[in-house]
């Protein structure tokens, strides 16, 4: 089976490392299987499905049934390949995925994983959910798999309340009573759900003392879909609804391990490293 890049639209980018391949240089054919494995694992992320998460709420997993490859070249150590991979089939309780390896536009392996979804307590299955079969399939035809809203708290907080909950008390052990706030009551908020009704992401927009200057915070995005462009759609919902009321800058408090991602933004650092709630922060800012 001959497949093209543009038979597909998701790709998962890696380099073949030592450990992947033999005495020749090539990779051990039992890892391509791994390959495809772990673009299915980031086809989740692109769909805007926590896996776990999403598995429960619709009440089944996947099961593999059926895993192939074909061969018609080898990839070698240090290469940088892309697994693409496609939602190609979706039965009545069956979905299979076709995927191909390429190495630039030569197309190495191909591979097709058929699942199975069923009952998690029995392993039975079960008709694949509509709300899962639409998500797939709108996927593939290029339809988008989340919403981005903004609006006050009445609105949005309950969702807005989960991610925060998660991210910075659960996960960040930063205390309840930090994490939230009155300025809530009075913010901008954006909220970020797939389209299971799942909050994935959010941040608020609050005065910053300066006039025409606001302050972005509470950026938070759930952990497995952590760079998925969740947080820079949240990021660029608040900068607009900033601009929109006249505002000539946005400010924030970039945790350290964030300041990168907003650098690739536009953000520019402003003063010296600082401590807010026990973690290290960077000051910094948007011109409008």
């Amino acid at each position: 089976m001959t497949l093209k890049r543009s038979d597909f639209r998701f790709f998962h980018r890696l380099r073949v490392r030592w450990a992947e391949v033999d005495m020749q240089k090539i990779v051990f054919n039992a890892h391509y299987l791994m390959y495809f494995d772990t673009a299915i694992t980031d086809y989740w992320r692109a769909v805007a499905l926590p896996y776990e998460e999403a598995m429960h709420h619709l009440a089944g997993d996947l099961y593999v049934v059926k895993a192939t490859v074909e061969f018609h070249a080898s990839a070698r150590m240090d290469d940088q390949i892309e697994v693409a991979m496609k939602c190609s089939r979706i039965g009545n309780s069956s979905l299979t995925f076709t995927g191909a390896i390429f190495r630039g536009d030569e197309h190495l392996i191909s591979g097709e994983i058929v699942y199975v979804f069923a009952d998690p307590a029995t392993q039975s299955s079960r008709p694949v959910p509509q709300a899962l079969r639409d998500i797939l399939l709108g996927y593939e035809a290029g339809e988008p798999v989340f919403t981005v809203d903004t609006g006050d708290w009445a609105a949005l907080g309950v969702g807005a309340q989960a991610v925060r909950t998660e991210v910075f008390v659960q996960e960040q052990r930063i205390p309840k009573e930090l994490e939230h706030d009155s300025a809530d009551l009075t913010a901008v908020h954006a909220l970020v759900r797939n389209r299971l009704g799942q909050a994935l992401a959010t941040g608020r927009l609050i005065p910053s003392g300066t006039p025409g200057v606001s302050q972005l915070g509470r950026l938070a995005v759930k952990r497995v879909l952590r760079g998925s462009d969740l947080g820079k759609q949240v990021l660029l919902a608040l900068v607009a609804a900033a601009r929109a009321r006249g505002d000539r800058e946005v400010m924030l408090h970039a945790q350290h391990s964030a300041i990168g991602f907003y650098d690739r933004l536009g953000w520019q650092r402003r003063g010296d490293v600082f401590e807010e709630a026990g973690i290290p922060h960077q000051e910094m800012f948007l011109p409008l």
